[in-house]
């Protein structure tokens, strides 16, 4: 006997929520592959400065989010299947998982609020290296060419120049041809631009990308909640309509 009434009505909201939830796991699975190959962060965190890689703490978190997305979507069907099957089984076993997604998903969201400035800070670490050893004068040419290069994919892909300001415009820099060359410093500065900090750049881009996953991250829980609390309904109603 199928459910009738209210029960009837929570059970195909039940279908809607848990198909918006699977499709925010699309969206985040979606965003996530977009953060994985996003060119700005690609060309930074692809970096080898001798025999030193960029961090990847970023690439971890991305990593997290991709798997997350894709369970998402696994038990929106599996809510989905359920709430129409009318399966007391199929429902006990979508609570479950959403409890557990629940928890990890808090547990990740601490994890990363007391972690959020080390990404941008491990960066910044690798960027100033490279940039010391790019102004030293006693190394080998090799090494000397290396850390050239990621100070200068550092620039180029940021638009910027120097850990400050100040260092940007310094004789040094300006000897060895690190700033992008859109336009040569002397015309930025002239037209009353100084080149902007890569230190600060750096945290926007990261800073950024948080932000976004931080959204998606207080979306879907809100949904979750609301899913949970459906699913218990719906289970007693299942429940009372089978013992009638």
């Amino acid at each position: 006997m199928g459910v009738e009434g209210c029960t009837k009505c929570i059970k195909y909201l039940l279908f809607v929520f848990n198909f918006v939830f699977w499709l925010a796991g699309g969206i985040i699975l979606g965003v996530a592959l977009w953060l994985r190959h996003d060119s700005q962060t690609t060309n930074i965190l692809y970096l080898h400065l001798g025999d030193k890689q960029a961090p990847n703490t970023f690439y971890i978190g991305i990593y997290i989010l991709i798997a997350v997305g894709a369970v998402m979507m696994f038990v929106g069907f599996l809510g989905c299947y359920g709430a129409i099957q009318e399966s007391q089984c199929l429902l006990g076993t979508f609570f479950t998982c959403l409890v557990i997604l629940f928890a990890c998903e808090v547990a990740a969201g601490i994890w990363g609020f007391v972690n959020k400035d080390l990404v941008a800070k491990d960066v910044k670490q690798f960027y100033d290296q490279a940039l010391q050893q790019a102004l030293q004068q006693d190394l080998s040419d090799s090494d000397a060419t290396n850390a050239k290069t990621v100070v200068k994919t550092f620039h180029e892909t940021l638009d910027c120049c120097g850990a400050n300001t100040m260092m940007a415009i310094s004789a040094s820099f300006i000897k060895n041809d690190l700033c992008p060359k859109e336009k040569t410093l002397l015309e930025t500065i002239t037209q009353g631009q100084l080149p902007q900090d890569c230190h600060k750049k750096i945290d926007e881009l990261f800073s950024e990308k948080l932000y976004l996953i931080g959204i998606a991250a207080i979306v879907v829980a809100v949904i979750m909640i609301f899913e949970m609390i459906l699913s218990m309904i719906l289970c007693c109603g299942i429940r009372n309509s089978t013992v009638y």
